[in-house]
């Protein structure tokens, strides 16, 4: 076939301390649901020689290309705070995919059968939440934010057993690696210093070269590391998104949002907005997301301690400053996105007051977090009467003299708030409607949302339905898909 795989494994080559070596397990009768051509062609593959029916088998690892190299991946995890050794227990990395440009990427099977990791799990995934994870993590890449992607969504052809029966799918899943904060901790528990030096030096090699020839790889890595996950989070946060479960096997080297299991994205505007079913206590409710991704970098730095430096309480001093300077980084950041999103240049010793006086007022008023932001961009909603609010309008007349305070044009103001207010995101009843519908053999809600949110700052036809939030009351609830 000359569809263009050009697999060069280097994972998989790695002692079987780091993961093990397995194929999929064959599926009954695969069907192709979904096919990604847009991400197909970025990743330099042509599919278009071979039929459905190949592609079916392809993607669910029935017949493995040519150069893949099927394994499983060991890492451990602080899962609500506690440390369990984990690793891929439904899913098999099938290889790395070199495209022309020479930029390489994962390509995983998610739901593809039991491995050594699987622990009590079926190592398999239902179609729901496998179309669930493509549909957000390809809003994600529309949004301009940092993600893994998604290939295609096959379904299996058998049942498999949750709360009810549901119908099996796998998921290929692409990303720049699938190496995680939990792939060091994984190595950092078995005390073996050479074996931890291997996978810093690959991760290096992967993913930050230019810190190669650096006196101290380690701090530099946990440095850019602390800018990435910042850079991340912020923009989580930016359009509303809520990851529901930032674990520390959930948590790249390479800076990419992974796992839509829990997620979703918030309508009304609640900082302690939870939508996990299984996050009980809100530990990774809206408003509590940079506080865990600090959390989660202070575990990975503990891992590198060894590696800092020989002495280890110089090392702990240093990795201890390196993790405090997350809050200023991150205040600094979430600042200036807040800037970016209400169209103000330069700085105002008043604009945090500006911001959280508008935050405080979205609150108390219940209002949509995505929909004020167009409001304030002259954009229609359908809660134009809430913007009518005496408190609103007061509010609005001290961002106009803010603008006005850095001599820009409006349309200049305009234009940075276009580039960072998306006019519609994954509103959570249209991911229902679209998810029930193809259970039912019907794709057409899915592949009408996917169009929209291709381009989710660009006006379009058709996208006001998809700019309403649920008008129903009821507590919406995600879950993991295990």
């Amino acid at each position: 076939m000359t569809i263009g795989w050009h697999f060069n494994n280097t994972y998989s080559k790695l002692s079987d301390i780091f993961k093990e070596e397995i194929k999929p397990i064959p599926v009954n009768s695969p069907e192709l649901i979904i096919f990604n051509e847009r991400l197909a062609s970025e990743l330099n593959l042509d599919f278009s020689k071979i039929d459905k029916n190949q592609i079916s088998k392809i993607f669910s690892g029935n017949e493995l290309p040519d150069g893949s190299n099927s394994i499983a991946q060991a890492y451990a995890g602080h899962q609500f705070g506690h440390f369990t050794m984990l690793g891929d227990g439904r899913a098999v990395l099938i290889g790395e995919h070199t495209t022309k440009s020479n930029d390489k990427y994962d390509i995983q099977f998610k739901g593809s059968g039991k491995t050594a990791f699987s622990r009590n799990g079926d190592g398999r995934a239902a179609l729901g939440p496998m179309l669930r994870e493509y549909i957000i993590s390809e809003a994600m890449y529309g949004l301009n934010i940092p993600t893994t992607r998604s290939l295609a969504v096959v379904k299996t052809g058998e049942s498999i057993q949750r709360e009810t029966t549901l119908q099996g799918a796998i998921l290929t899943r692409v990303a720049s690696s699938h190496i995680r904060v939990g792939t060091f901790q994984y190595i950092a528990s078995r005390q073996k210093i050479n074996d931890l030096k291997v996978l810093l030096d690959y991760t290096i090699d992967r993913h930050y070269p230019e810190i190669k020839d650096s006196n101290n790889q380690a701090l530099d890595l946990l440095n850019l590391l602390i800018e990435r996950q910042c850079n991340l989070v912020v923009d989580w946060m930016r359009v509303g998104f809520i990851h529901g479960v930032m674990n520390t096997d959930n948590m790249t080297v390479s800076g990419e949002t992974i796992d839509y299991g829990p997620c979703a994205f918030m309508d009304t505007y609640d900082p302690k907005t939870v939508f996990s079913s299984i996050d009980q206590t809100g530990r990774y409710a809206y408003c509590n997301q940079p506080v865990i991704t600090k959390w989660n970098l202070a575990r990975f730095a503990e891992c590198l301690i060894p590696l800092i430096d020989k002495d280890q309480n110089k090392a702990i001093k240093m990795a201890t400053e390196t993790i405090n300077s997350f809050e200023k980084k991150y205040e600094e950041k979430w600042m200036n996105m807040m800037r970016d999103k209400l169209g103000l240049f330069g700085l105002d010793d008043k604009d945090k007051f500006l911001i959280l006086d508008l935050l405080t007022w979205m609150h108390e008023k219940k209002a949509d977090y995505t929909n004020t932001f167009c409001n304030l961009m002259d954009l229609e909603t359908d809660e134009d009467h809430l913007y009518n609010e005496k408190n609103f309008l007061d509010w609005k007349v001290r961002w106009k003299n803010r603008i006005l305070k850095g001599n820009n044009s409006s349309e200049k103001c305009k234009k940075l708030m276009k580039n960072n207010n998306p006019l519609v995101i994954p509103r959570n009843h249209k991911i229902e409607h679209a998810l029930e519908a193809a259970e039912n053999n019907n794709l057409k809600p899915i592949n009408e949302i996917l169009e929209i949110l291709q381009k989710p700052y660009t006006e379009q036809k058709g996208i006001r339905d998809f700019q309403l939030p649920s008008k129903s009351n009821k507590k919406y609830q995600t879950y993991c898909g295990t």
